[in-house]
């Protein structure tokens, strides 16, 4: 078995793999590397073979996202480690080793995130992940470096290695044999959000989740669907309220998802008011879609929930009442709180 397999999932992103590939290849020593095709029907897979005779190929049935796609191909890799990367990532030297360093001595450690910076603007944090994710009570994700809109400037405040909620699927460590015990993503996300469930997931086993600030990689994000697509508001609003009635304490569930419906519906009015007429329907429809399967998510709870799942109550009412927008702004407030 190999000690780590670095593992990128391609569709149709040729010219992705051929700006990003040279650098995971040159900073991956010792791993074997993958691409995971989604049945491209572009060049990717006879490039790859062409150019980087070294890496290896599995290639998918079909185009069924991430979460399918990544499940359908770790089946065919055995590695201790599995990192899931982006084909819009690059890497950076050394980018391994304090990962794979972790993994060795932290044995309750299940998955980690590196540094995540903006590959085109590398002073600063990259919206998908920065320096590792938290939620709210609502299921609301945000990030240490990116709250809602606001991406800080890497000054090196986040340069630690702390717990996290959540890690980015940007760039994803997580060990092979966790990742088959929790049944891997949830394939009927398709894409958006299943890191965050599966990350919840793996807390309520008892596992960590960390972020390691010893190894940095740039994203560029959005490069397989754009922030501003009404698809990718459809897939964030129904994917949340679908891990949010796998993942809650039950003593909350009902209580808590009310609450978000109702915040959901004023983020509908918002798009509305701004002639984003597009966005305000996808979340309509996210809400349909979840009314007719939630009770087949109901069926996908454990026995088990942890009960202090989040950070700060409301991470919406902080940014857009309080203008708090930089995340040690919360931490200070938090703190505060507490003494």
């Amino acid at each position: 078995m190999d000690k780590i397999a670095v593992v990128i999932l391609n569709w149709n992103g040729v010219k992705l793999l051929e700006q990003f590939l040279p650098s995971v290849v040159q900073f991956s020593a010792g791993a074997t590397i993958y691409v995971a095709d989604n049945a491209s029907t572009d060049d990717s897979v006879n490039f790859v073979r062409e150019k980087f005779p070294t890496i290896k190929i599995v290639q998918n049935s079909g185009n069924h996202g991430f979460a399918k796609g990544y499940n359908d191909a770790l089946q065919h890799i055995d590695a201790e480690i599995y990192a899931l990367v982006n084909s819009d990532i690059e890497v950076t030297e050394n980018w391994l080793k304090p990962i794979i360093a972790t993994f060795e001595i932290e044995n309750q450690t299940a998955i980690i995130q590196p540094k995540i910076l903006d590959f085109k603007n590398k002073e600063y944090f990259e919206y998908a992940g920065a320096a590792g994710g938290f939620i709210d009570k609502y299921g609301y994700p945000y990030c240490r470096g990116r709250i809602f809109e606001t991406i800080e400037k890497d000054n090196g405040q986040y340069d630690d290695n702390c717990e996290l909620s959540w890690a980015s699927g940007a760039c994803f460590f997580i060990r092979k044999q966790v990742y088959h015990e929790l049944g891997g993503f949830d394939e009927s996300f398709f894409a958006h959000q299943e890191e965050i469930d599966l990350c919840w997931r793996a807390l309520n086993e008892g596992y960590i989740i960390k972020y390691n600030s010893q190894s940095t990689v740039y994203h560029v994000g959005g490069a397989t669907l754009q922030h501003g697509n009404p698809k990718k508001t459809y897939l964030n609003f129904r994917n949340s309220l679908l891990m949010l009635v796998k993942n809650l304490p039950k003593k909350r569930m009902f209580f808590v998802i009310f609450a978000r419906m109702i915040l959901d519906g004023i983020a509908a009015i918002r798009f509305l008011t701004q002639g984003k007429f597009q966005h305000t329907f996808a979340i309509l429809k996210a809400h349909f879609s979840f009314y007719c399967i939630s009770l087949k998510y109901i069926r996908k709870r454990k026995d088990f929930q942890i009960q202090q799942y989040y950070t700060v109550k409301s991470i919406v009412y902080l940014y857009y009442v309080k203008k708090l927008t930089v995340f040690k702004e919360i931490f200070n407030r938090i703190q505060n709180i507490k003494n």
